[in-house]
Protein backbone atom coordinates (compact mmCIF):
# COMPACT_ATOMS: atom_id res chain seq x y z
CA UNK A 1 0.00 0.00 0.00
CA UNK A 2 1.38 3.29 -1.03
CA UNK A 3 3.15 5.75 1.20
CA UNK A 4 3.54 8.68 -1.18
CA UNK A 5 7.58 9.25 -1.97
CA UNK A 6 9.38 9.93 -5.19
CA UNK A 7 12.37 10.58 -3.90
CA UNK A 8 15.15 9.28 -6.01
CA UNK A 9 16.90 5.56 -4.88
CA UNK A 10 20.21 6.19 -3.40
CA UNK A 11 21.21 3.15 -1.57
CA UNK A 12 20.97 0.46 -4.25
CA UNK A 13 23.86 1.61 -5.49
CA UNK A 14 26.56 0.10 -2.86
CA UNK A 15 24.65 -3.54 -3.69
CA UNK A 16 25.31 -4.21 -7.22
CA UNK A 17 22.54 -5.37 -8.26
CA UNK A 18 -6.04 -0.83 4.79
CA UNK A 19 -18.68 -3.57 14.61
CA UNK A 20 -17.53 -6.82 12.54
CA UNK A 21 -16.57 -6.89 8.64
CA UNK A 22 -19.59 -8.50 6.40
CA UNK A 23 -19.16 -9.80 2.77
CA UNK A 24 -21.77 -10.85 0.69
CA UNK A 25 -21.62 -12.79 -2.62
CA UNK A 26 -22.01 -10.57 -5.64
CA UNK A 27 -25.78 -9.96 -6.41
CA UNK A 28 -26.16 -8.43 -9.85
CA UNK A 29 -24.79 -9.10 -13.16
CA UNK A 30 -21.25 -8.25 -13.26
CA UNK A 31 -19.51 -11.81 -12.85
CA UNK A 32 -16.28 -10.14 -12.90
CA UNK A 33 -16.53 -7.66 -9.66
CA UNK A 34 -16.73 -9.21 -6.23
CA UNK A 35 -18.67 -6.69 -3.88
CA UNK A 36 -18.12 -6.35 0.10
CA UNK A 37 -19.68 -4.30 2.56
CA UNK A 38 -17.02 -3.38 5.27
CA UNK A 39 -16.70 -1.95 8.86
CA UNK A 40 -14.05 0.12 10.11
CA UNK A 41 -12.82 3.33 10.99
CA UNK A 42 -11.42 6.28 8.90
CA UNK A 43 -8.30 7.10 9.50
CA UNK A 44 -7.61 9.65 6.74
CA UNK A 45 -8.66 11.59 4.01
CA UNK A 46 -6.36 11.30 1.30
CA UNK A 47 -7.54 14.26 -1.40
CA UNK A 48 -4.64 14.36 -4.66
CA UNK A 49 -4.43 10.82 -4.02
CA UNK A 50 -8.36 9.62 -4.48
CA UNK A 51 -7.75 7.41 -1.19
CA UNK A 52 -9.14 6.52 1.75
CA UNK A 53 -7.22 5.37 4.60
CA UNK A 54 -9.43 2.96 6.84
CA UNK A 55 -8.54 0.66 9.64
CA UNK A 56 -11.87 -2.34 8.97
CA UNK A 57 -12.10 -5.93 10.86
CA UNK A 58 -11.49 -8.93 8.79
CA UNK A 59 -13.75 -9.15 5.46
CA UNK A 60 -14.01 -13.19 5.40
CA UNK A 61 -12.28 -15.60 2.24
CA UNK A 62 -10.72 -12.17 1.17
CA UNK A 63 -8.75 -10.17 3.64
CA UNK A 64 -7.35 -10.49 7.09
CA UNK A 65 -7.86 -7.11 9.51
CA UNK A 66 -5.89 -3.80 8.45
CA UNK A 67 -5.29 -0.63 7.79
CA UNK A 68 -4.51 0.72 4.33
CA UNK A 69 -5.33 3.07 1.74
CA UNK A 70 -8.58 2.21 -0.35
CA UNK A 71 -8.85 3.99 -4.32
CA UNK A 72 -11.62 6.41 -4.47
CA UNK A 73 -13.23 7.13 -7.95
CA UNK A 74 -15.53 9.09 -7.32
CA UNK A 75 -13.88 12.46 -5.87
CA UNK A 76 -17.95 13.79 -3.57
CA UNK A 77 -16.70 10.53 -2.03
CA UNK A 78 -13.88 12.14 0.09
CA UNK A 79 -15.64 14.64 1.54
CA UNK A 80 -18.93 12.27 2.84
CA UNK A 81 -16.71 11.46 6.16
CA UNK A 82 -14.67 12.69 8.27
CA UNK A 83 -11.59 10.99 9.91
CA UNK A 84 -12.59 8.65 13.16
CA UNK A 85 -15.97 8.14 11.79
CA UNK A 86 -16.68 4.51 12.52
CA UNK A 87 -18.38 4.08 9.21
CA UNK A 88 -19.63 1.07 5.97
CA UNK A 89 -18.44 0.96 3.15
CA UNK A 90 -18.87 -0.60 -0.27
CA UNK A 91 -15.24 -2.55 -1.52
CA UNK A 92 -15.28 -3.69 -4.97
CA UNK A 93 -12.55 -5.62 -6.70
CA UNK A 94 -11.84 -7.08 -9.93
CA UNK A 95 -8.97 -9.15 -11.35
CA UNK A 96 -7.20 -5.90 -11.83
CA UNK A 97 -8.68 -2.88 -10.23
CA UNK A 98 -10.72 -2.29 -6.82
CA UNK A 99 -12.20 0.70 -4.96
CA UNK A 100 -14.93 1.69 -2.51
CA UNK A 101 -17.90 3.38 -2.50
CA UNK A 102 -20.91 4.51 -0.20
CA UNK A 103 -19.38 5.92 3.21
CA UNK A 104 -21.94 5.93 5.53
CA UNK A 105 -21.81 6.28 8.89
CA UNK A 106 -21.84 2.83 11.00
CA UNK A 107 -25.50 3.61 12.43
CA UNK A 108 -27.32 4.73 8.86
CA UNK A 109 -25.93 1.86 6.76
CA UNK A 110 -25.94 -1.35 8.19
CA UNK A 111 -27.30 -3.95 5.58
CA UNK A 112 -26.51 -1.93 2.84
CA UNK A 113 -24.88 -3.63 -0.21
CA UNK A 114 -25.23 -2.66 -4.12
CA UNK A 115 -23.23 -3.99 -7.07
CA UNK A 116 -21.68 -1.73 -9.39
CA UNK A 117 -19.53 -2.18 -12.93
CA UNK A 118 -15.74 -2.20 -12.74
CA UNK A 119 -13.53 -0.01 -14.46
CA UNK A 120 -10.19 -0.95 -15.35
CA UNK A 121 -7.69 2.10 -13.97
CA UNK A 122 -4.21 1.52 -14.67
CA UNK A 123 -1.28 3.56 -14.42
CA UNK A 124 2.04 3.59 -15.97
CA UNK A 125 5.11 6.18 -14.10
CA UNK A 126 8.46 5.81 -14.02
CA UNK A 127 11.49 7.59 -12.51
CA UNK A 128 14.54 7.83 -14.08
CA UNK A 129 18.15 7.74 -11.83
CA UNK A 130 21.06 6.11 -13.94
CA UNK A 131 23.59 6.60 -11.07
CA UNK A 132 27.23 3.82 -11.09
CA UNK A 133 27.01 1.19 -8.68
CA UNK A 134 29.76 1.81 -5.76
CA UNK A 135 32.77 0.04 -5.24
CA UNK A 136 32.57 0.37 -1.50
CA UNK A 137 32.14 -3.42 -0.60
CA UNK A 138 29.15 -4.07 1.56
CA UNK A 139 28.53 -7.02 3.54
CA UNK A 140 24.77 -7.20 2.02
CA UNK A 141 25.69 -7.90 -1.04
CA UNK A 142 27.08 -11.49 0.19
CA UNK A 143 24.64 -12.14 2.55
CA UNK A 144 22.64 -15.22 1.77
CA UNK A 145 19.27 -14.58 1.50
CA UNK A 146 16.31 -17.51 1.25
CA UNK A 147 14.79 -18.43 -1.72
CA UNK A 148 11.65 -20.09 -2.69
CA UNK A 149 13.35 -23.56 -2.83
CA UNK A 150 14.65 -22.98 0.43
CA UNK A 151 17.87 -22.15 -0.82
CA UNK A 152 20.61 -19.78 0.16
CA UNK A 153 21.16 -16.91 -2.16
CA UNK A 154 23.01 -13.92 -2.28
CA UNK A 155 22.68 -10.80 -4.33
CA UNK A 156 25.98 -10.99 -5.62
CA UNK A 157 25.28 -14.15 -7.63
CA UNK A 158 22.84 -12.26 -10.30
CA UNK A 159 26.23 -10.07 -11.29
CA UNK A 160 26.47 -10.02 -15.04
CA UNK A 161 22.63 -10.27 -15.71
CA UNK A 162 20.36 -6.95 -16.04
CA UNK A 163 17.89 -7.38 -12.78
CA UNK A 164 14.27 -5.91 -11.67
CA UNK A 165 14.08 -5.71 -8.27
CA UNK A 166 10.54 -5.30 -6.24
CA UNK A 167 9.43 -5.78 -2.91
CA UNK A 168 5.79 -6.88 -1.83
CA UNK A 169 3.75 -9.77 0.45
CA UNK A 170 1.63 -12.31 -0.59
CA UNK A 171 -1.17 -11.90 1.34
CA UNK A 172 -1.48 -8.42 0.25
CA UNK A 173 -5.20 -9.01 -1.66
CA UNK A 174 -5.57 -5.83 -3.48
CA UNK A 175 -5.35 -6.13 -7.19
CA UNK A 176 -3.43 -3.56 -8.08
CA UNK A 177 -0.99 -3.28 -5.28
CA UNK A 178 1.41 -6.40 -4.80
CA UNK A 179 -0.26 -8.70 -6.83
CA UNK A 180 -0.20 -6.02 -9.73
CA UNK A 181 3.42 -5.85 -9.06
CA UNK A 182 3.78 -9.82 -9.49
CA UNK A 183 1.92 -9.95 -12.76
CA UNK A 184 4.06 -7.49 -14.08
CA UNK A 185 6.60 -10.11 -13.59
CA UNK A 186 4.92 -12.70 -15.02
CA UNK A 187 4.37 -10.91 -17.90
CA UNK A 188 8.01 -9.68 -18.37
CA UNK A 189 9.06 -13.42 -17.94
CA UNK A 190 6.63 -14.73 -20.85
CA UNK A 191 7.75 -11.89 -23.55
CA UNK A 192 11.26 -12.07 -22.35
CA UNK A 193 11.33 -16.14 -22.49
CA UNK A 194 9.55 -15.82 -26.34
CA UNK A 195 12.06 -13.98 -27.73
CA UNK A 196 13.48 -15.64 -30.29
CA UNK A 197 17.67 -15.23 -30.06
CA UNK A 198 16.75 -12.53 -27.02
CA UNK A 199 19.11 -12.37 -24.16
CA UNK A 200 19.26 -14.87 -21.16
CA UNK A 201 21.45 -12.69 -19.04
CA UNK A 202 18.14 -11.54 -17.11
CA UNK A 203 16.44 -12.07 -13.80
CA UNK A 204 13.45 -10.88 -11.81
CA UNK A 205 14.18 -10.60 -8.07
CA UNK A 206 10.67 -10.37 -5.91
CA UNK A 207 11.68 -10.08 -2.40
CA UNK A 208 8.57 -10.09 0.89
CA UNK A 209 9.19 -7.91 3.65
CA UNK A 210 6.47 -10.72 5.46
CA UNK A 211 9.22 -13.15 6.28
CA UNK A 212 7.01 -14.33 9.52
CA UNK A 213 4.12 -15.42 7.34
CA UNK A 214 5.95 -15.71 4.04
CA UNK A 215 8.00 -18.88 4.46
CA UNK A 216 9.82 -20.75 1.53
CA UNK A 217 6.49 -23.26 1.15
CA UNK A 218 4.38 -20.15 0.74
CA UNK A 219 6.61 -18.17 -1.46
CA UNK A 220 6.95 -21.16 -3.82
CA UNK A 221 3.44 -21.72 -3.77
CA UNK A 222 2.50 -18.52 -4.55
CA UNK A 223 5.54 -18.22 -7.24
CA UNK A 224 3.89 -21.13 -8.91
CA UNK A 225 0.42 -19.56 -9.43
CA UNK A 226 2.24 -17.04 -11.65
CA UNK A 227 3.94 -19.90 -13.16
CA UNK A 228 7.45 -18.29 -12.42
CA UNK A 229 10.89 -20.25 -13.93
CA UNK A 230 12.94 -20.48 -11.19
CA UNK A 231 15.90 -20.16 -13.48
CA UNK A 232 14.69 -16.32 -14.51
CA UNK A 233 12.60 -15.64 -10.96
CA UNK A 234 13.44 -15.82 -7.82
CA UNK A 235 11.63 -15.25 -4.63
CA UNK A 236 13.54 -13.78 -1.53
CA UNK A 237 13.07 -14.05 2.08
CA UNK A 238 15.29 -13.82 5.44
CA UNK A 239 15.70 -12.27 8.68
CA UNK A 240 13.37 -9.24 9.07
CA UNK A 241 16.98 -7.23 9.88
CA UNK A 242 18.36 -8.06 6.92
CA UNK A 243 14.63 -7.48 5.01
CA UNK A 244 14.63 -3.85 6.23
CA UNK A 245 18.12 -2.92 5.23
CA UNK A 246 17.66 -3.67 2.07
CA UNK A 247 14.42 -2.20 1.36
CA UNK A 248 16.53 0.75 2.94
CA UNK A 249 18.96 0.33 0.79
CA UNK A 250 16.54 0.96 -2.01
CA UNK A 251 14.17 3.68 -1.00
CA UNK A 252 11.60 1.29 0.08
CA UNK A 253 9.86 2.46 3.11
CA UNK A 254 7.30 -0.19 4.62
CA UNK A 255 5.51 -0.27 8.15
CA UNK A 256 3.50 -3.04 9.61
CA UNK A 257 0.08 -2.43 10.32
CA UNK A 258 -2.69 -4.33 11.83
CA UNK A 259 -2.22 -7.44 9.82
CA UNK A 260 -0.76 -5.61 6.51
CA UNK A 261 1.66 -3.20 5.76
CA UNK A 262 1.99 0.24 4.46
CA UNK A 263 4.47 0.35 1.67
CA UNK A 264 5.70 2.71 -1.23
CA UNK A 265 6.70 1.25 -4.51
CA UNK A 266 9.85 0.52 -5.99
CA UNK A 267 10.50 -1.41 -9.22
CA UNK A 268 14.32 -1.21 -10.04
CA UNK A 269 16.08 -1.95 -12.80
CA UNK A 270 19.95 -2.87 -12.57
CA UNK A 271 21.88 -3.77 -15.50
CA UNK A 272 24.33 -6.15 -16.28
CA UNK A 273 27.25 -3.92 -15.29
CA UNK A 274 25.42 -3.05 -11.92
CA UNK A 275 24.71 0.00 -12.54
CA UNK A 276 21.06 1.48 -11.63
CA UNK A 277 19.34 2.19 -14.53
CA UNK A 278 15.99 3.05 -14.17
CA UNK A 279 13.17 3.30 -10.80
CA UNK A 280 9.39 2.82 -11.41
CA UNK A 281 7.97 4.19 -8.14
CA UNK A 282 4.79 3.23 -9.07
CA UNK A 283 2.59 -0.32 -9.40
CA UNK A 284 -0.09 -0.46 -12.96
CA UNK A 285 0.81 -2.22 -15.91
CA UNK A 286 4.82 -1.78 -15.72
CA UNK A 287 5.57 -4.62 -18.04
CA UNK A 288 6.47 -3.62 -21.49
CA UNK A 289 8.35 -0.78 -19.58
CA UNK A 290 10.15 -3.37 -17.97
CA UNK A 291 10.99 -5.68 -20.33
CA UNK A 292 12.53 -2.61 -22.30
CA UNK A 293 14.76 -1.59 -19.50
CA UNK A 294 15.61 -4.98 -18.94
CA UNK A 295 16.55 -5.40 -22.71
CA UNK A 296 19.08 -2.15 -22.10
CA UNK A 297 20.24 -3.57 -18.97
CA UNK A 298 21.52 -7.07 -20.44
CA UNK A 299 23.62 -5.45 -22.64
CA UNK A 300 24.82 -3.26 -20.43
CA UNK A 301 24.00 0.07 -22.39
CA UNK A 302 23.52 2.70 -19.89
CA UNK A 303 26.77 4.66 -19.05
CA UNK A 304 25.80 7.84 -17.49
CA UNK A 305 28.21 9.48 -15.05
CA UNK A 306 26.73 10.65 -12.18
CA UNK A 307 26.88 14.81 -10.98
CA UNK A 308 29.01 15.13 -8.04
CA UNK A 309 27.03 15.55 -5.67
CA UNK A 310 25.54 12.57 -6.10
CA UNK A 311 28.68 10.35 -6.06
CA UNK A 312 29.97 12.26 -3.22
CA UNK A 313 26.38 11.63 -1.38
CA UNK A 314 27.05 8.08 -2.52
CA UNK A 315 30.38 7.54 -1.28
CA UNK A 316 29.40 9.52 1.91
CA UNK A 317 26.22 6.76 2.62
CA UNK A 318 28.39 4.09 2.32
CA UNK A 319 32.03 4.74 4.27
Amino acid sequence: MPIRDYRRVSGWVALLLSASAGILSPVCCDADTTNYVVQGVLKEVRQEEHQLVISHEEIPHFMEAMTMPFHVKDAPVLTEASSGDHITFQLHVTESDSWVDHIQPLAAATGTARSLAALPNRSVASEPGPAPISRTPNALRDYKFTNELGEPISLAEFRGQAIALTFFFTRCPIPQYCPRLSRNFEEVQRKLSAMVHGPTNWHLVSVTFDPTHDTPDVLRAYANSYHYDRAHWSFLTGPSDKIAELARLCDVKFAADNGGFNHNFRTLIIDASNRLQMVFPTSGDLSEAIVQELLKGAGATNHATPSLTTRSRIEANHQ
